[in-house]
């Protein structure tokens, strides 16, 4: 029997849905929002307001091109949480009222647990290689620097997280502290491939277990560029691409290293990468390094798959369709983690 999901997601500032059948992909449709580009960051409610714009074309767009009716849709996959509570009463309102009115089982997925199953996205007439469970899977974002251990599609325990800021969180930081545009992850790995990585160094936080911690790596980038600029007021004109290849390596490092860690310390060699930073080209080359030094099967997911999108909530709910772990009419978003 075939399984035809649509997935919803609107946790942050995309406005996405998708199709996927049998776990292959029909569409994925994305709508950015532009709006929060001049204030250097997200701005809660205008994201919610974008969404509200936003969510009816997007729906009827991935519905067409996937050449499909909302009668053809078994379930309706939506990101329950984590994200701005605002955008995602958004999406999870919509999925509930589209579910009342054409009778289909709603199913709540983790924007998380999304990331990590997205590695299970097969596309047409292309083999896409999956991780076998157990595996690893580090999922590093603007809002999560995370190591999860993935025990099955609906079992999965985090083992590691950061306890201050995230992994694109410092990178976004950083850029605004050298005048670049938001987002400043993907400008720093533009400007890195410039750059000499060696010309400057940045403090690495010593954190327990398999934690991290980007919070000192800002406050000691700052101070370096206060000192260097104090000295020379172009210090950052004049040496952008190189403390952009610095800092990309000192992040790329941070995160390997707790990664290879939890691979000693759980014996699993199945690793794989998720989450919007998981484009950046440092730490891609870094865990395709590390896979054939220490023998793993690395995964790296498509970059179309590394940011929000629906596509992988889909995913997540394919699963949870075959388990019929449908969700009450009477859910409500959740802002904060709780796989």
């Amino acid at each position: 029997m075939d399984i035809t999901i649509l997935g919803i997601e609107s946790s942050c500032d995309d406005t996405s849905a998708a199709v996927i059948r049998n776990g292959i992909l029909l569409s994925n449709v994305i709508a950015g929002q532009e709006v929060h580009r001049k204030y250097g960051g997200v701005i809660p409610e205008l994201a919610s307001r974008a969404h509200q714009q936003n969510i009816v074309p997007v729906v009827d767009t991935a519905l067409k091109e996937a050449g499909v009716s909302m009668d053809d849709i078994d379930g309706i996959a939506f990101t329950r949480g984590p994200g701005l509570l605002g955008s995602l009463v958004v999406g999870v309102s919509f999925a509930k009222g589209l579910s009342l009115a054409k009778n289909i089982p709603l199913l709540e997925i983790n924007h998380l647990n999304g990331h990590v199953l997205s590695h299970f996205i097969d596309v047409p007439e292309k083999e896409t290689p999956h991780p076998e469970f157990p595996f690893i899977c580090l999922l590093v974002s603007g809002g999560n620097s995370q190591i999860i251990l993935a025990k099955g599609p609906e079992d999965m325990e985090i083992i590691g997280e950061t306890i201050d800021d995230a992994a694109g969180e410092a990178f976004d930081k950083c850029a605004k502290i050298m005048g670049l545009p938001y987002p400043g992850g993907p400008v720093i790995d533009k400007l890195a491939k410039e750059g000499d990585p060696s010309k400057s160094r940045f403090a690495k936080p010593s954190v327990d277990e398999l934690n991290y911690s980007f919070s000192g790596l800002k406050t000691s980038f700052l101070y370096f560029l206060k000192k260097e600029m104090a000295a020379n007021p172009s210090f950052i004109e004049e040496n952008k691409n190189d403390l952009c290849a610095s800092l990309q390596a000192t992040v790329t490092e941070i995160l390997m290293n707790k990664l290879i860690k939890a691979s000693k310390q759980y014996g699993i060699t199945q690793i794989a990468i998720g989450g919007g930073v998981s484009a950046n080209s440092g730490l891609r080359n870094a865990v395709e390094k590390e896979g054939i030094k220490r023998g793993w099967k690395t995964y790296i997911p498509e970059f179309r798959f590394t940011t929000d999108n629906a596509a992988m909530i889909a995913m997540a709910g394919h699963y949870k369709y075959i388990n019929k772990d449908f969700s009450r009419l009477d859910v409500s978003p959740e802002a904060r983690n709780n796989f």
